[in-house]
């Protein structure tokens, strides 16, 4: 079958089967994978006429990855547990609570700032589990908690790992090609230099597109998860939101121009942190009205998990003290720079007896390795075992986190091991593994996609990357698969090809929200299985937010501004959202009928995390209880 439309459908069905019984019909991901990979198994077989024995071997591949996702998740969840357990969680909850009880500002500095530099440090989805059961031990909604962490996974992500994606991704995809040696040539300087160009490229369209995330964050936590369900809410904070992000984006290009892909987001994150931290201790921009989630017993039952965070009464122990209850959080943060960026430590674990190495799969030639003490999971368990000593706890205590610990993890080990096979089949249905002569899937969809748009193609580059990284899950492997194509392309159209490919890595970013066994691995630290739907149908939106405007940058950057269309599609866009801006503060305020016990109005309770009274959506500090 040579029809590039038809083999675009049928590439395109396991995804789209996928996102139909997740997004659509709202099927449990440990449902809709099964599904998805018995679909991805069959146009294999017969379209693309993959051997048996190669989908056998993706197939041991990808339960050999999710094995290592796994670990991870059970990393997280074990030192969630041994936080509460010794009672670090409660002190952190207060702590934040003394900055601010207001939520919005919360999940701006635990999600947005901590969060970007643990995915700087360590990537590969390690920060939604982080900052996830964070969230939820400060009183989140577990399904808020993993909104938050999810949806930071997007402006950092290109840069995350030590900047894996662009120095492995990116620089994997482009490597020993013809053409990318004559375009270096061309503009007169090496191999490495070429990559640091599109390194601050992509730092450039991040900083721009970016800027917005923290609001983002402000306005669906208000929207989905308040009392009226006020997206308006959200841009109450906006001074707030904008420093925020200022104080994370212009380190993060700073050090993009100055110092290389290796440190954007990792120095970026920690600088903005310190900066943000420093400045609200201090009340600079604190909202004048703090907003707050309804009473617990009003939470609709889709937004909790099977974990809650223990009140401070159920923790034995004396009460410790702020610095004591954060040096764990601190030795991770610790062990993933110093195993990421010093590189006798590197090399240490990543070499010998540490490394387990699959090789050649049932005689094909696919392998996978399994760092055991390099991955995130190992260094997560190594905390627990000094926060065991730190915090002096009991043997039942040690006891009673490994076994929630546990029992947390099973629940997402289905779709796990289904996701995980799926990829694998998906991307290695090339060539080499075909009877056919067919690009693989990936490539031949995006190949199609390319012959509709011509000219325009930059416009949909980042569609591309955000498909990628959905489908694998990691930003490093969509670059990988599509570096090249994408170079090819913006070469035939007569763009300038390294900006495509900048594109093409923002949009890999993009995607990381919506990836399923992200939203499967941070849902199992809060112990939300079964809601992977309902969390793409929310984080779809900004998705969908940073892949236009990623389009519509890269467009002006390629034909420049003046009377084109480029322009026109970047004044559009900018006044859609301005449009939007507009709406979202006049609309009213209304009733969440989601709520369990809702009936109309507010209700008085409870407000988790303060221990205060609460009677409406925003509160305004300075009235007393009485006064209430």
């Amino acid at each position: 079958m040579d029809n590039l439309a038809v083999l675009s459908l049928l590439a395109l069905l396991p995804i789209l089967v996928v996102g139909v019984l997740l997004a659509g019909l709202r099927w449990p991901a440990k449902r809709a994978m099964p599904v998805g990979f018995v679909v991805v198994v069959l146009v294999a077989l017969f379209a693309w006429e993959m051997s048996a024995t190669a989908i056998a071997a993706s197939v041991v591949q990808g339960l050999l990855l999710a094995l290592t996702l796994l670990y991870i998740v059970f990393g997280a969840l074990l030192l969630l547990e041994t936080l509460t357990k010794s009672g670090a969680m409660a002190t952190i909850r207060a702590g934040f609570t003394s900055i601010s009880p207001d939520r919005r500002v919360q999940a701006i500095i635990i999600g947005w700032l901590f969060g970007s530099f643990i995915e700087g440090a360590s990537g590969f989805g390690t920060p939604a589990a982080v900052v996830a059961p964070l969230l939820l031990a400060l009183g989140f909604p577990a399904m808020a908690a993993v909104m938050v962490g999810l949806i930071i996974q997007s402006t950092p992500v290109s840069f995350g790992a030590v900047g894996t994606p662009i120095l492995v991704g990116v620089s994997g995809g482009l490597s020993g090609s013809d053409a990318v040696e004559q375009r270096t040539s061309v503009l007169g300087i090496q191999f490495p230099e070429f990559l640091e160009r599109i390194g601050l490229q992509v730092a450039l369209i991040h900083g721009a597109i970016g800027t917005l995330i923290p609001l983002f964050l402000a306005c669906m936590l208000c929207g989905f998860f308040g009392e009226r369900k006020r997206f308006a809410d959200g841009l109450a904070i906006w001074p707030f939101a904008l420093f925020a992000a200022f104080a994370m984006t212009i380190p993060s290009v700073t050090v993009a121009a100055v110092l290389g892909p290796e440190f954007p987001s990792l120095l970026g994150g920690l600088t903005g942190l310190v900066i943000v931290m420093f400045a609200s201790s201090r009340g600079f921009l604190m909202p004048k009205k703090t907003w707050d989630f309804p009473a617990r017993e009003r939470w609709a039952t889709n937004w909790m998990g099977s974990l809650s965070p223990e009140d401070e009464k159920d923790v034995a122990g004396p009460k410790m003290s702020i610095w004591l209850a954060w040096t764990p959080y601190v030795i991770v943060a610790a062990l993933l720079v110093l195993s990421r960026t010093v590189d006798p430590v590197t090399e240490f674990l990543t070499t010998g007896w540490r490394v387990v190495n699959v090789d050649d799969i049932f005689g094909t030639g696919i392998a996978q390795a399994l760092q055991v003490v390099y991955l995130p999971g190992f260094l997560f368990i190594l905390t627990c075992l000094i926060t065991y000593a730190l915090h002096r706890m009991r043997g039942p205590q040690i006891a009673a986190s490994w076994k929630v610990a546990g029992s947390q993890l099973a629940g997402a080990a289905v779709a796990l091991l289904f996701a995980l096979p799926l990829v694998r089949v998906f991307i290695n249905s090339g060539a080499d593994f075909n009877d056919s002569g067919l690009a693989s899937m990936p490539l031949t969809l995006a190949e199609g996609a390319a012959s509709i748009a011509g000219g325009a193609w930059p416009a949909f580059a980042p569609w591309i990357g955000a498909l990628g990284a959905f489908v694998a899950g990691s930003n490093t492997v969509s670059n990988l698969m599509f570096s090249l194509f994408q170079f090819s392309t913006g070469e035939q159209i007569g763009v300038t090809p390294e900006t495509v490919v900048a594109t093409q890595a923002v949009g890999g970013a993009a995607g990381n929200m919506i990836t399923v066994h992200n939203i499967v691995a941070a849902s199992a630290t809060v112990g939300l299985i079964g809601r992977e739907g309902d969390l793409i149908r929310k984080t779809i939106l900004p998705t969908i937010y940073y892949c236009l405007m990623a389009g519509a940058i890269s467009l002006v950057a390629i034909y420049g501004f003046g009377a084109n269309l480029s322009t026109l599609w970047l004044a559009v866009l900018l006044v859609a959202l301005a449009a939007l801006i507009i709406a979202l503060r006049r609309a009213p305020g209304r009733d969440n009928d989601e709520l369990v016990g809702a009936g109309g109005g507010a209700t008085t309770g409870s407000a988790p995390g303060d221990g205060r009274e609460h009677t409406d959506m925003v509160v305004d500090p300075s009235r007393t209880r009485d006064d209430r």
